[in-house]
C-alpha cells in the first residue's frame, strides 16, 4: 500500500469536508473513489502471502472477519489470493495470524483487479437477517433486511462480484467457478421469506445452480449453532444438472463442552456476586412472564448454547459451573476451541474484542467439511470433462 500526501487550498478542504458529511464515508475513501473514478480503477488488493505452497485453487475471502473460512477453505487445498474486511480489528487478528492486512471497503472493490480465481467465499453481514438484529431494529423502529442501508444491501456488493466481468481482450466472462455464502437461519424466513427468495432469484439470474441447508454445529463442536449455507455453480461451466450433496454427519465422537475448557482459569472469569444476582433475578422475572430469557448454565458434559457477539457483556448464555463459587464465563482461548480454532490461533487483541470476533465468526470444522465437498464435485467433473474429451479424441 503506497502513500500520497497532498495539500489543498482551504476551499477545496471544505467542499471534500462538505461532500464526506453528506456521503455519511471518510476523507481517504472519498478521495480514493473520486480519483479512481478519473483513472477508471479502483485501490488495488493487497499482495498476499503464498499459504500454502502447493493449492489446488485459489480463493477469494470477502466479509472476512477473522479468517474462520479462509482455515476452512485452505484445508481443502486453497490458496487465498484476496481478502476483503473493513473491521479494523478483525483486520488486526487476520493479520497477524495470515501475515495479510485484508482490503477495507467491498464497495470500493474493482473486480477487474481481483486476482484470477476458483470460489469466493463471503459470511455478508447478518445483523439485519438475525433474530437478534430483526428484534433490536424493530424496537428502535429501524428497517431490517435489504430495507437496512448499512448492511442489508451489501449482499448486493457479493452478486455484483460473482457477476464477473467480459475480458475486454478475449470477450470471456471471467466469474468463478463456485462460490459459498454463510448467514443466520433467519435469513431463511426474514419477511415471510421474501427476503430469501430475493437472494435465490439473484443468484439464478447470475448463472449459478445453488444448493442450500442449515447445518447445526453442533456435530463438530460442543455448540448448539445453526448457520445457513449457500453453495452455487457455474452454470456455463458445470451445466444446470450438477449435482452437490452437504456433507453428512461426521463419524466422530460427540463433542463435549469440557474437552474445550481448561484446568485452571483466572479468577477474573468467574461472575461477581453483584452480576450473579443480577443475571438470576432477570431470570426470575421473565420465567414469571412465561418468557424464556435467562442465563445458560451450562452442562459440561453435553453442549452449550449459541456464543454470541454480545458474550463480553455478561456471558450469560453461556456459563460455566463452579463447585462452591460463582459460575464464570469462557475465557477468549476457550470460545476459539468452541468454534474449532486450533490453540496456535494468535489472539492479540482485547478480551471484549477478541469475544466480539469469535461470537461472529463461522465454526472452523463446518467451513471444512463443506469445502471438501465443493472441491470433490468440482475434482469429479474435471475428471469427467477429461473423460470425455479423451473419448471423442479416440472415437
Amino acid at each position: 500500500m503506497k502513500q500520497i500526501h497532498l495539500r489543498v487550498n482551504e476551499e477545496i478542504y471544505n467542499k471534500i469536508k462538505n461532500e464526506v458529511k453528506i456521503k455519511k464515508t471518510t476523507m481517504q475513501e472519498y478521495i480514493i473513489k473520486t480519483i479512481g473514478k478519473d483513472l477508471t480503477i479502483k485501490e488495488s488488493p493487497a499482495n498476499y502471502n503464498v499459504r500454502p505452497e502447493k493449492y489446488k485453487f485459489k480463493f477469494i475471502d470477502l466479509f472476512a472477519g477473522i479468517g474462520g473460512t479462509r482455515l476452512g477453505f485452505e484445508s481443502a487445498g486453497g490458496k487465498c489470493v484476496f481478502t476483503c474486511e473493513w473491521d479494523k480489528y478483525c483486520q488486526i487478528t487476520y493479520e497477524k495470524n495470515f501475515g495479510d492486512k485484508p482490503f477495507g471497503d467491498i464497495r470500493l472493490v474493482d473486480v477487474k483487479v481481483i486476482p484470477p480465481y476458483d470460489i469466493l467465499v463471503a459470511g455478508f453481514p447478518c445483523q439485519p437477517f438475525s433474530l437478534a438484529g430483526v428484534s433490536k431494529k424493530n424496537s428502535l423502529g429501524r428497517p431490517t433486511g435489504f430495507l437496512d442501508k448499512t448492511q442489508g444491501t451489501l449482499f448486493f456488493e457479493v452478486a455484483r462480484i460473482l457477476k464477473g466481468y467480459i475480458d475486454e481482450n478475449t470477450g470471456e466472462t471471467k466469474k468463478p467457478k463456485a462460490f459459498l455464502l454463510e448467514n443466520v437461519k433467519n435469513l431463511v424466513t426474514h419477511d415471510k421469506g421474501r427476503t430469501f427468495n430475493i437472494i435465490k432469484n439473484t443468484l439464478n439470474e447470475l448463472g449459478y445452480k445453488i444448493f442450500y441447508k442449515v447445518i447445526d454445529a453442533v456435530d463438530y463442536v460442543p455448540q448448539h449453532r445453526e448457520r445457513i449455507f449457500i453453495v452455487g455453480f457455474n452454470k456455463e461451466i458445470y451445466g444446470k444438472n450438477i449435482q452437490f450433496d452437504f456433507p453428512e454427519k461426521p463419524d466422530i465422537p460427540e463433542p463435549t463442552l469440557k474437552d474445550i475448557l481448561d484446568d485452571s482459569v483466572d479468577a477474573k472469569y468467574t461472575l461477581s456476586d453483584k452480576l450473579w444476582n443480577y443475571l438470576q433475578e432477570y431470570a426470575k422475572k421473565h420465567k414469571a412472564k412465561g418468557n424464556g430469557f435467562g442465563y445458560g448454565l451450562a452442562d459440561i458434559n453435553s453442549h452449550s448454547r449459541t456464543l454470541s457477539a454480545r458474550y463480553h457483556k455478561d456471558g450469560s448464555e453461556i456459563l460455566i459451573p463452579q463447585k462452591g463459587k460463582n459460575p464464570r464465563k469462557l475465557t477468549p482461548r476457550e470460545c476459539a476451541r468452541l468454534m474449532g480454532f486450533h490453540d496456535d490461533f494468535k489472539i492479540e487483541v482485547s478480551n471484549t474484542q477478541a469475544y466480539h470476533q469469535f461470537g461472529n465468526s463461522v465454526v472452523v470444522p463446518v467451513i471444512e467439511a463443506i469445502a471438501g465437498q465443493i472441491v470433490e464435485v468440482m475434482d469429479n467433473e474435471r475428471l469427467n470433462n477429461n473423460l470425455r474429451n479423451n473419448l471423442q479424441k479416440v472415437l
